[in-house]
């Protein structure tokens, strides 16, 4: 289980609009209805599956898992193994600056 992953794709600046000087950009969008399309977007795949909503993305979600989770919490029964979270911790701090290096 990962605290959060970096977006499969970097960043993208925007591009200026062509052929306008930074003053006309100014004026332009301070009238509103004359903007037009000054950028193109790509939207990365991580954002296009959660975009596609629940029925085309493979979900990981175990209902009776956290039924029987809760259940052992309400029960007092539940147990934490802080090694295995420290090592899961310390595997994704790796594995973030591997990337990171890169």
């Amino acid at each position: 289980m990962k605290i959060g992953s970096p977006a499969d794709k970097p960043p993208v600046a925007p591009a200026p609009a062509a052929g306008r000087a930074a003053g006309d950009a100014s004026k332009t969008a301070a009238t509103p209805g004359s903007a037009e399309p000054s950028a193109q977007v790509d939207i990365s795949n991580t954002a296009a599956t959660l975009m596609s909503g629940v029925d085309g993305a493979t979900s990981e979600f175990d209902s009776e898992k956290v039924a029987r989770i809760t259940q052992a919490i309400a029960d007092g029964k539940f147990t934490v193994n802080p090694e295995a979270i420290a090592d899961k911790l310390i595997a994704n701090a790796q594995e973030l600056l591997g990337k990171a290096s890169h």
